[in-house]
């Protein structure tokens, strides 16, 4: 933590791979977008890849990919942002029925039908990917959020209780950012159906999170802690739209409880941080982050920083 409040970062490493994606892109992830810490791995999913990046934690060797998709991307920028899935959010899910040990979940933005897909990746006692990924269909809980929101883009996934909530990220024209609390179960039913039904919400908590120069700050991940609170990164990003990159104007993290968010801290410099993993370690919060740059020549950063419990 450094003066007044401010939250410095350390760099720990690059996120760089031992081989690209594919031929024509660089060996490292760019546009690193949600986080997950199982054991001695981390987790990173990238929302302009068909891939999941898998770091060791212990070391700065450089990581492998999962593939979560079938088919290739093209190369252009502009025709990439069209095609991609754009998964912006990892989450882990709790052990359940085929997944005794856990599992990842990777879950598209819904910022365009073509980014209603997701994937499930079963996890073994040690933390590692032990079956093959389960590409799902999310229309049965993105679909009923259209009418909710103007511009659909969802930026985070943390599994809470017996709730998946998703962090719902707004932008300088549709100031909605909100928390959509979803059944567990019922998510995990729909996921695993062939014909799922649409899901409404549990319920919808909206939230003002401040703003820089009429730029307003906006989600962009989240992790839950174990007592309930979860921690939560927003950017703000000069961009009206939920497809749209911008100049970043600022970061910050803050923490949501029971009653609202209890603290927001910005960063000492504007990375746009897009994925968060949290945990305690007796009365301090000890977070790693991913940066994205909206540039594939800049290599996704892994970042961590402590902050003390006020």
């Amino acid at each position: 933590m450094g003066a007044n409040g401010v939250i410095t970062l350390t760099k720990i490493r690059e996120l760089d791979l031992l081989a690209p994606p594919s031929p024509k892109r660089p060996a490292y992830l760019s546009a690193a977008s949600g986080l997950v810490c199982v054991h001695s791995l981390i987790y990173v999913v990238a929302d302009d890849e068909l891939h999941l990046g898998v770091f060791g934690a212990a070391d700065n060797k450089p990581g492998h990919l999962i593939r979560l998709f079938d088919g290739e991307l093209p190369d252009s920028a502009i025709k990439r942002k069209k095609r991609k899935p754009d998964c912006e959010a990892l989450a882990l899910l709790p052990p359940h029925g085929a997944y005794p040990h856990g599992a990842l979940l990777a879950f598209g933005s819904g910022s365009r039908p073509n980014r209603y897909r997701g994937a499930i990746l079963t996890l073994d006692s040690e933390g590692a990917v032990c079956a093959p990924v389960q590409v799902i269909d999310l229309s049965a809980l993105l679909v009923p959020l259209i009418d909710e929101f103007f511009m659909l883009n969802i930026e985070g996934a943390v599994v809470s209780a017996d709730e998946l909530r998703l962090f719902q990220r707004g932008n300088k024209a549709n100031k909605e950012n909100a928390v959509i609390r979803f059944s567990l179960s019922a998510a995990l039913d729909a996921f695993c159906s062939e014909t799922p039904r649409p899901i409404k919400p549990i319920d919808v908590d909206r939230f003002d999170l401040g703003q820089i120069d009429g730029v307003p700050f906006s989600f962009t991940d989240a992790a839950a802690l174990p007592n309930g609170d979860m921690v939560f990164t927003a950017v703000a990003e000069n961009t009206d739209n939920a497809y749209d990159d911008g100049q970043c104007a600022g970061a910050a993290i803050g923490l949501i409880d029971a009653g609202g968010i209890r603290w927001l801290r910005r960063l000492d410099q504007a990375h746009k941080i897009e994925g968060v993993a949290a945990r305690m370690d007796g009365d301090s919060l000890k977070l790693l982050l991913v940066t994205d740059a909206d540039d594939a020549a800049i290599p996704a950063y892994l970042l961590s920083t402590t902050i003390e419990a006020p």
